[in-house]
């Protein structure tokens, strides 16, 4: 009798780890929806784009845990390309909250990335512009404004680690190259997300 219910007990325990390892590991695993982005770069942005060099953005949301990896993975992809790339990192402060809200730790990460200039996206109209819904998500933009790329730089959720993203980003920098690649994004949405702590 006790060793029938021992079984019980263990056979239960089996059961939710593994139904919580499948959760996590489809959440892990699940991109954004594919976004509807811009193919040219917006004339009423006031995002500045440099017309002697490859422009890339990336939009993030100060509160999403998962853009660490993005952001780390990101400084990896800029190593070596400081100077070939113009680098514009867009923290998006939702509607209704105070200036200031957006300097969270992800921002002073953002800053530590040589080359990158981070920028304030209150209301999250640039994102808007440029059709941008999830936290991470990366453009690529030649010297004449045609989108090169667009998706997440990260194979899942806030994991880093060799990726499509950021092995075609760097190929389009170093080769050149105008055929439109795009990649799944692993990130919370830019309009909704957990509430940071700010510094």
């Amino acid at each position: 009798m006790c060793r029938l219910r021992w079984a019980t007990v263990l056979g239960a325990w089996a059961v939710l780890v593994t139904f919580g390892m499948c959760r996590m590991l489809t959440y892990e695993l699940t991109p954004a929806a594919p976004a509807s982005t811009v193919r040219w770069w917006p004339t009423a942005t006031q995002l500045v784009r440099d017309p002697g060099r490859p422009t890339l953005l990336m939009f993030v949301h100060p509160g999403c845990p998962c853009s660490r990896a993005s952001l780390a993975e990101l400084s990896r992809l800029l190593s070596p390309r400081r100077n070939e790339v113009a680098v514009r990192i867009v923290m998006v402060r939702p509607a209704g909250l105070e200036v200031g809200w957006e300097k969270t730790d992800l921002w002073a990460i953002a800053r530590r990335i040589e080359g990158a200039t981070v920028l304030c996206d209150a209301d999250g109209v640039e994102a808007q512009r440029f059709g941008a819904r999830t936290s991470g998500e990366t453009m690529l933009f030649a010297p004449d404004g045609l989108l090169l790329f667009d998706g997440g730089i990260t194979a899942s959720r806030g994991h880093e680690g060799d990726n499509a993203g950021r092995d075609i980003i760097a190929a389009l920098i170093d080769d050149g190259g105008n055929r439109f690649r795009q990649t799944p994004v692993f990130g919370c949405a830019l309009s909704n997300c957990c509430s940071p702590d700010t510094e």
